[in-house]
């Protein structure tokens, strides 16, 4: 609902994201930490800056729209019933945003000094994911219309889309610290926040309830009206946003200058070098205790991996997608007060305590969402629709699964930020929760690559000698009269594996990590 989050989400992932990772719905949305900063007001921001505040407003805002069609795309393929080794696949999309700080020193540090310092990467970026838009719009037919959906093209496309966005990103940060005054420059975490989610939300939740001709057909049609689409589809919501990027580049090319005098004084990257950036980054993760809080931030979330199913397994009990997607409204209040709350008790020398009872709860939800999974289709109307008592009970259970989340997110940064070196914060802090972002999504990647490869279906009945009913057997069984019926589900094996694995690692890590909060401060500088 994004996202992992994770708006993780993927940022919102976003993030684990939703970071995400692969399917920013109600169970997979941690926020892309990175993302994740401290929203600042000012009253006179609108006779000083009110351009430039509304100028970034809508760049983080064109930056959510790829991350929202995104996280829809899951649910377009779940209904598909594609399968979940290719659902691994397009995971991948969402990995730009949680290892964008590979690239980072050199959108920093390299640029055209004639165009600008921010506009040499921001222009450029968005005029490719406005072009690949508009060439999807024309091509999406193809790419999912078929029998088959063409994922390995669907995923190429939507990586490109992510990895601009990711570059565009650090752009507009970068931008940002110049284009605001030095009194308003705090708001720019609150144009980052609010554009963002606002443009995730219009990419997944808006597009998905227009999308859906069910949806459109409740509340936005008469009884004598009813069509058998939604008021939108995928190629024209692409095409509309390719032709918002590409206008809007060029207005900001053409109009919208650089201060160079601010760039030189806020930021001074480019005159240590990308080179020195990245040795710095070296030096940091080869000390020994960042090198053991590393190791426990990407192993971490292995008890969760199986989380990124749930949305997915929910749409083929016959969950509408976009029933699911409107689940993010009422839970926003909940995601937007939870850090504020928890902060209160991780603002300690011992943040990471909380961070492990969060992991204990947590593994708990890893077998309450298994058990809701199974007993989902005993809720189904004779009209296949839902009670309302089940979406409440969803919303109830996913509100207690945020505490936990939360509470391992902010444990998290109020460690990353405790153990910065204050000479090289920024650099720091990046790096930590870059790992982190990261230690969220390749366990929820891998959990969807082996869903297959875990699951038993047998050929029931029928003439055919077939004992196990494969995807490319199922038509042979169904000929011979025969039922292919699945005997073992891999959600369910991957939800019990998640468990124990989490549990094992509680054993493993949890006296290494509250040891970490011991260790003196010194032995977190970067040596010099």
């Amino acid at each position: 609902m994004n996202n992992s989050g994770t708006r993780s989400r993927s940022k919102q992932n976003n993030s684990e994201s939703q970071n995400s990772n692969s399917v920013d719905m109600p169970f997979n949305s941690e926020r892309d930490i990175n993302s994740t900063r401290t929203p600042t007001s000012k009253m006179h921001w609108w006779y000083e800056d009110r351009s430039s505040v509304l100028l970034l407003l809508f760049l983080y805002v064109l930056q959510g729209i790829p991350l929202g069609l995104a996280g829809s795309i899951p649910m377009l393929l779940a209904s598909k019933s594609v399968d979940y080794k290719q659902q691994a696949l397009f995971s991948f999309v969402f990995w730009p945003f949680s290892i964008k700080l590979l690239w980072a020193p050199i959108v920093d540090g390299a640029y055209i000094q004639s165009i600008g310092r921010r506009k040499t990467w921001l222009v450029p970026t968005q005029y490719v994911i406005g072009i690949i838009m508009f060439i999807l719009s024309y091509k999406l037919d193809a790419i999912l219309g078929g029998p088959v959906p063409d994922v390995w093209n669907l995923t190429v496309c939507f990586f490109i889309l992510n990895f601009c966005a990711a570059t565009q990103d650090i752009a507009v940060d970068g931008w940002a610290l110049t284009m605001l005054s030095k009194k308003n420059v705090g708001l720019a975490s609150t144009c980052n926040s609010v554009g963002q989610t606002a443009g995730y939300f219009l990419g997944y939740v808006v597009f998905l309830a227009l999308e859906s001709a069910d949806f459109c057909n409740k509340y936005f049609r008469s009884a004598d009206s009813h069509k058998e689409e939604g008021i939108v589809n995928l190629s024209g919501f692409m095409y509309f946003w390719a032709i918002v990027f590409i206008i809007t580049t060029t207005l900001v090319m053409i109009f919208k200058k650089e201060d160079a005098q601010n760039t030189s004084e806020i930021d001074d990257t480019a005159s240590k070098g990308v080179v020195s950036t990245y040795k710095l980054l070296f030096k940091i993760i080869c000390l020994p205790n960042v090198l053991q809080y590393v190791v426990i931030l990407l192993t971490a979330k292995i008890g969760f991996a199986s989380e990124s199913i749930v949305a997915l397994k929910l749409i083929e009990c016959g969950i509408h997608k976009e029933t699911l997607a409107m689940l993010a409204i009422p839970l926003t209040p909940l995601q937007i007060a939870l850090p504020v709350i928890i902060a209160k008790y991780t603002s300690g020398p011992r943040p990471l305590d909380i961070f492990l009872k969060a992991i204990r709860y947590r593994l708990i939800f890893t077998l309450l969402f298994a058990a809701f999974v199974h007993y989902t289709p005993s809720f189904k109307l004779q009209d296949g629709t839902f009670p309302y008592y089940y979406f409440a009970a969803v919303l109830i259970m996913y509100c207690f699964h945020q505490v936990t989340l939360y509470s391992m997110f902010v444990a998290v940064m109020a460690f990353n930020a405790k153990i910065s070196d204050p000479h090289i914060g920024g650099t720091y802090m990046t790096l930590l929760n870059t790992v982190a972002n990261l230690g969220g999504n390749w366990p929820s990647t891998l959990a969807l690559w082996y869903v297959d490869a875990l699951t038993t279906t047998n050929c029931v009945g029928g003439t055919s000698n077939l004992v196990y009913c494969s995807k490319e057997d199922k038509a042979v069984c169904e000929s011979a009269g025969g039922m292919c019926v699945t005997t073992v589900d891999g959600y369910y094996v991957e939800a019990v594996l998640c468990l124990i694995l989490g549990i094992l690692w509680l054993i493993w890590k949890s006296d290494s990590t509250r040891k970490l909060q011991n260790v003196d401060p010194e032995r977190w500088r970067c040596p010099r």
